[in-house]
């Protein structure tokens, strides 16, 4: 490409940059001067434009487009079903949730499908001028550039303003004991021993970043609801743990793949629960009785700990295949115990309990 050619399109890229960013702002006074219009809020209108494109939903999803809190969007609920233009009702596939619908026929929704409607018959003129190969782009550019949108409003609203350079981080300080939380969301989880880090804890994600907590050495890792609107878009997190303090880790449900390997680390326990795929756990040498509890189904379950470690077993659930060290058993059902040779429970162990059904459960040493 001569070098005309390349100033060309990169005049042509910011040209295209600036009508983006004027077409979002102009997006947001239309929303503006149309609840001025109604009498409503802003933020009313918005909560009523995602009804009226995605159609009912939870309260809690809403909030979670709107950026709202819980007690902000049941307020907001509460005087949107008191003016007659939405509804709660019990969802019919699972009682428990509680879903919100538009009313259509009143007279204020009337009113702000009459403004939409003259901006679609606008837009319905503008498009006339283009064939349908052209139309068929401008919708792919579109649709792009929604999905990036929603993922920059997520990476705002949900990464901590200390994360530099893709690295989440915390300081150490004078804390004596950390437990790290990871909720659901993550496609696959690595844990790491961090021998050489200064920080309380060091984490890498892929994909749409989680938000991140810390607050008196509990550091929460968590995926909001709002990714639901990604897709399958693939998540990973790699989370470095410093050695100097005792840890207490749990992860929370819709993880795909767990690979930990703390080697180093003093573990003050594990709780893996929700449906995974594979677990893949290398423990470090236990200090006192370190309970390592796994729930909520699992096809392959790996665990290895020190050569010379002892270990207890609690299985709960049914698994084809066990190996417990020399032990080989296949389709065991609940309540069977387990535990090494040798096994002396005055001394330090891991206590693990599988309440989950597995395909292989494999807890060996070495």
């Amino acid at each position: 490409m001569s070098s005309g050619s390349e100033e060309k399109r990169m005049q042509l890229l910011g040209e295209l940059a600036r009508e983006l960013r004027q077409f979002t702002g102009l997006g947001a006074s239309f929303f503006r001067a149309a609840a001025a219009r109604i009498g409503i809020t802003v933020t009313d209108m918005q909560v009523i434009d995602v009804l009226h494109l995605t159609g009912p939903m939870t309260a809690g999803q809403l909030a979670d487009l709107a950026g709202l809190t819980t007690g902000a969007i049941t307020g907001m609920l509460n005087r949107l079903e008191e003016a007659g233009l939405v509804r709660r009702e019990r969802d019919p596939n699972d009682g428990r949730r509680v879903i919100v619908r538009l009313v259509p026929d009143k007279d204020e929704m009337q009113k702000i499908d009459a403004i939409f409607d003259s901006l679609g018959d606008a837009w319905d003129d503008m498009a006339s001028r283009y064939n349908e190969e052209q139309l068929a782009f401008l919708l792919e550019f579109l649709r792009g550039s929604n999905t990036l949108t929603r993922k920059e409003i997520v990476r705002l609203r949900e990464t901590p303003p200390g994360s530099h350079e893709g690295v989440f981080s915390a300081p150490l300080g004078d804390l004596t004991r950390g437990r790290l939380v990871v909720s659901s969301g993550v496609s696959r989880l690595t844990l790491r021993t961090g021998e050489a880090i200064s920080e309380l804890y060091q984490a890498r994600f892929e994909g749409t970043p989680p938000g991140v907590t810390v607050k008196d050495g509990v550091v929460t890792v968590r995926y909001p609801r709002r990714l639901w609107m990604l897709g399958a878009e693939q998540r990973a997190a790699e989370i470095t743990l410093n050695a100097t303090i005792p840890w207490w880790i749990v992860i929370q449900g819709g993880t795909s793949v767990v690979e930990a390997n703390l080697d180093g680390l003093h573990l003050a326990g594990l709780e893996i629960t929700g449906g995974l795929s594979m677990i893949h756990l290398e423990l470090p040498d236990p200090s006192g009785v370190v309970p390592v509890r796994i729930s909520g189904g699992a096809s392959t379950i790996f665990v290895r700990r020190p050569e010379g470690t002892a270990a207890r077993a609690h299985l709960k659930g049914w698994v084809s295949t066990f190996d417990f060290d020399d032990q080989h058993l296949s389709d065991l059902g609940n309540n069977v115990w387990l535990q090494s040779p040798g096994f002396d429970p005055a001394a330090s162990f891991y206590d693990i309990e599988v309440a989950s059904s597995a395909s292989t459960v494999t807890i060996t040493s070495g």
